[in-house]
């Protein structure tokens, strides 16, 4: 497979032969949203709490009498029949959203993202990418230079002054290549992969 190799202008230069098994792979659009899914509800807090009966603060005593009334009968408040009794089965901060997701199907997830991305010219690949100091001003400009605007920076290593520089970025994202994730490549527009982080994902994950 062929990737465009560009240049500091952003124009392309030449061509990136990289591994077919990584980047010439079919798109396989049920198993990359499983994968998708499956990384966001990892990622998720199981902190929301609700209050059962008996949780709920309310008092004990019969709100009306048994028979006579009309009503239906009622021990007490805290029913969850009630407005504002407690529920009947409450959501437990205990609770676990994690689901569990196959090294193998995450690998093939990733690689079917990453050859959606190169058909679609949404993936781009350069010598290096670094700063020479963590100034957000000097990465706007670098970018902008490169006719960049949204974009996914993938290193095999992560640069201190690329990560101090574009962390106040709300469109760029610098990552390395072991925290490469599926949601963010296919969040960005644009994926920037450094020629040593393509050599690694493909030692990674080919």
């Amino acid at each position: 497979m062929e990737l465009t190799l560009i240049n500091e202008q952003g124009q392309p230069s030449a061509k990136h032969n990289a591994s077919d098994a990584l980047f010439a792979r079919d798109y396989n659009e049920a198993l990359v949203h499983q994968i998708v899914v499956a990384y966001q509800a990892n990622a998720r807090a199981g902190n929301r709490a609700q209050k059962d009966r008996e949780q709920v603060h309310h008092s004990t005593k019969k709100p009306f009498r048994q028979k006579g009334t009309g009503r239906a009968r009622a021990g007490m408040t805290s029913s969850p029949l009630w407005r504002g009794g407690g529920r009947i089965f409450p959501n437990s901060p205990e609770e676990n959203f994690s689901q569990k997701v196959n090294r193998k199907m995450y690998r093939a997830g990733l690689a079917a993202i990453l050859s959606q991305l190169a058909r679609e010219d949404r993936l781009m690949v350069i010598e290096d990418f670094a700063c020479a100091t963590p100034k957000t001003k000097a990465l706007v400009g670098k970018l902008k230079g490169m006719g960049l605007d949204s974009v996914l920076v993938v290193t095999a290593e992560l640069d201190e002054n690329l990560y101090l520089a574009s962390r106040n970025l709300i469109g760029v994202l610098v990552l390395e290549v072991a925290e490469t994730d599926p949601l963010s490549l296919i969040r960005f527009p644009k994926v920037l992969l450094t020629k040593s982080a393509v050599a690694k994902m493909e030692e990674m994950l080919a």
